[in-house]
Formats: C-alpha cells, structure tokens, sequence
C-alpha cells in the first residue's frame, strides 16, 4: 500500500525558506510522478511542482518558478520542494501527491493522481 508523509511545514517569514519532504513508501516508485500541490482557505487545490522519478523531469506553476526547487533522494525514497523567497499568497496546506501513468507530459491536475499525503501546513507571514 502506497504512503505518502508529508513533513516541515511551518510559520515563516515573507523572504525566508522552508524545505518539505515526502516520505514515499509501499513500491518502488520508479516511473511514476511525484507531485506537490497546496490549498489555501476557500481555494481550489492547486499544482505547485512536480518530478518524473526514473528521469528527474521537473514541472513546475507559474506562481512557484524561480522560487521553488523539486528533487529527490532515491536512497531515502523521499521527494523535497524547497522553497525560497516565500511569500503570504504561499500560504496554504502543501500535499504530497503520487501518480501511476507512464508517459507523456507531467501532469498538473489533482485528478490524474492516484496517491496523496496527509498535507502539511505552511504559513508565511508579512
């Protein structure tokens, strides 16, 4: 059974930095794609930035690129976003998410993924 555990979220400051990790376990996740999303008060979940495990092919939204950096350690089973530069509209519950398709382009809709985390709660502060 696929797992997936978010942790370091935390209250920050505008301008500093976090760094999340996503404990993955159950498989191996070699071809799959992980993703983080995040939903803030009354908003729709939305993509943030993913990587193609086997290949290290990243995605990342407009909002987070230059800011957010996704990458992973194949030895812990674990993906990070570190994030840098952070501001208030950042706020939000980050999710861990996994999914199965092979091929094609990265996804960024929340459907298409098939695995999600518990979340983990970031707030920035101005």
């Amino acid at each position: 059974q696929v797992q997936l555990v978010e942790s370091g979220g935390g209250l920050v400051q505008a301008g500093g930095s976090l760094r999340l990790s996503c404990a993955a376990s159950g498989r191996t996740f070699r071809g799959y794609t992980l993703g983080w999303f995040r939903q803030a008060p009354g908003k729709e979940r939305e993509f943030a930035a993913a990587l193609r495990w086997s290949v290290g092919t990243t995605r990342y939204a407009d909002s987070v690129k230059g800011r957010f950096t996704i990458s992973r350690d194949n030895a812990k089973n674990t993906v990070y976003l570190r994030m840098n530069s952070l501001k208030p509209e950042d706020t939000a519950v980050y999710y861990c998410a996994a999914d199965a398709t092979w091929g094609g382009a990265i996804p960024t809709s929340p459907g298409v993924y098939d695995y999600w985390g518990q979340g983990t709660q970031v707030t920035v502060s101005s």
